[in-house]
């Protein structure tokens, strides 16, 4: 099988932020049962504080008039500094240097560059980064990132208070080390923003750097479970290897880029089934065997969402193909044999099903025929009888004639 598609396995904690590059694009994300993988994960697979306050020396001692005054007066000016970015309380965001203006903010879709502390709410420093590059609203870093630098003004440093929802979640991280279910400090910094160069005039093996890039950032999120960024990252990877080109591209790069697209494909089907959606995802393994029509993990797939949906026999049949192609796989033969089982209960119940509708088809003959019989005798009995009365009429017409 190929390698790098995502399967299960335990969940990769590192967060990865790749700077790629591609023309400005809107992010797809604008808009079951257990699925067993084939082979192991790679490698690389893929409360908030209180606000602060302002340090000061000694204060002098105010008068209760103006304590009650101030006391009144804290509280909203706290609620001013700090902006609760989604209403919830879970990600705010609070300007400690201001920017060169509205008009300076980054649009998504643009590559930007911050500076990023990340700290716990006990003020522990877990990472330092002073020139994280990533391209805004693609889901290369955090979510709280994502969501509060395109707001922040060119040269802006902002404090971001961000919940462990749009952290690091329930599973935390390793790198950095990040406990489950951690809110975070993070200090940012915006030190650039500029458009992402054109994808056609990019050369290909820097897009099928980018494209792999993107991927690894899916399976990220996949082993994260965050089935809908996944599909978006591999959306946006399988974007830049189906953009046209209009530089020269050898017939080897264009085989890494469908290989590319073909574990996109592979991988986005993976995530699509997690979220039960089944028209998808068989929409993605067939797009992958109209290029590979021997892939067997597309195969695998595509045998599951056709059980899903009922389709035993299709998906028999599909599963036996891809046993074919890998006599020994063992998950292919466990999988198989209880489609095999399900399919023959369910032939068995609709049998006993037709029999209870249609009744016992020996009675039911033997029934209909004495009903012909009897409708025959009677026939028969009741047109003799006619013919006698007839006979008899015209009998006495003609004796009464020869009188």
């Amino acid at each position: 099988m190929a390698d790098g598609e995502v399967v299960n396995g335990s969940a990769e904690n590192q967060e990865v932020a790749p700077s790629g590059k591609k023309s400005g694009r809107a992010s797809l994300l604008d808009s079951g049962e257990d699925f067993t993988m084939l082979d192991d994960v790679e490698d690389d697979v893929d409360d908030d504080l209180p606000p602060l306050e302002d340090a000061g020396g000694g204060k002098k001692k105010d008068s209760p008039a103006e304590d009650a005054t101030k006391a009144d007066q804290t509280p909203s000016t706290e609620q001013e500094e700090w902006l609760d970015v989604l209403g919830n309380g879970q990600l705010r965001k609070k300007v400690v240097e201001a920017g060169a203006g509205p008009d300076s903010r980054p649009q998504r879709g643009q590559n930007v560059t911050i500076h990023l502390k990340t700290s716990l709410t006990n003020g522990a420093v877990v990472e330092e980064l002073p020139n994280l590059s990533f391209t805004l609203g693609d889901g290369d870093v955090l979510q709280a990132l994502d969501l509060t630098v395109q707001m922040m003004e060119m040269g802006e440093k902002a404090l971001i208070e961000a919940g462990a929802k749009y952290a690091y979640g329930a599973l935390g991280s390793s790198t950095p080390a990040v406990p489950p279910d951690a809110d975070l400090m993070l200090e940012v910094q915006l030190l650039s923003a500029g458009d992402a160069p054109d994808l056609e005039l990019m050369p290909p093996s820097e897009r099928i750097s980018l494209a792999n890039r993107k991927r690894e950032r899916g399976n990220v999120h996949y082993q994260r479970a965050d089935y809908a960024f996944a599909i978006n990252s591999y959306g946006i990877a399988l974007q830049i290897t189906e953009a046209s080109s209009r530089v020269d591209i050898s017939q080897q790069e264009e085989e890494e880029l469908l290989d590319m697209k073909v574990k996109c494909l592979n991988n986005m089907a993976a995530a699509q089934l997690k979220l039960d959606h089944y028209e998808a995802a068989l929409r993605s393994c067939v797009s992958v065997l109209a290029h590979q029509p021997d892939n067997v993990k597309a195969l695998f797939r595509k045998g599951k969402v056709l059980a899903l949906q009922g389709e035993y026999a299709e998906s028999i049949k599909t599963l036996k193909r891809a046993l074919k192609l890998e006599p020994s796989n063992k998950t292919i033969h466990a999988e198989l044999s209880k489609l095999v089982k399900k399919h023959s209960e369910q032939k068995g119940a609709e049998q006993a099903m037709y029999k209870k509708m249609l009744g016992n088809p020996t009675n039911t003959s033997l029934q209909k025929h004495r009903a012909k019989s009897s409708w025959s005798l009677s026939w028969k009995w009741l047109f003799g009888a006619t013919a006698v009365a007839i006979g008899g009429v015209a009998l006495s017409v003609v004796i009464a004639a020869r009188n």
